[in-house]
């Protein structure tokens, strides 16, 4: 029902927060770009993307549907 689209909206911000974590490496070893890798986009942004994204899928499993409540 409503949990289950509930807990795929909350999987769905998750990914989209990990994706913004993704990148920033060059594969050279020798050249370490500091700016890509420390983004504000990356340390910042990410994480509360992503945090809110498990908070909203731990929300979606404890709500309790209307129809289903045990009497």
């Amino acid at each position: 029902g409503v949990n289950y689209k509930l807990l795929l909206i909350g999987l769905a911000v998750v990914v989209v927060g990990f994706l913004l974590m993704a990148g920033g490496g060059n594969g050279d070893p020798n050249n370490f770009d500091e700016s890509a890798i420390f983004s504000p986009r990356r340390i910042t942004i990410a994480p509360i993307v992503t945090l809110a994204g498990y908070l909203f899928v731990v929300y979606a499993i404890l709500k309790k549907d209307k129809g289903n409540a045990a009497q």
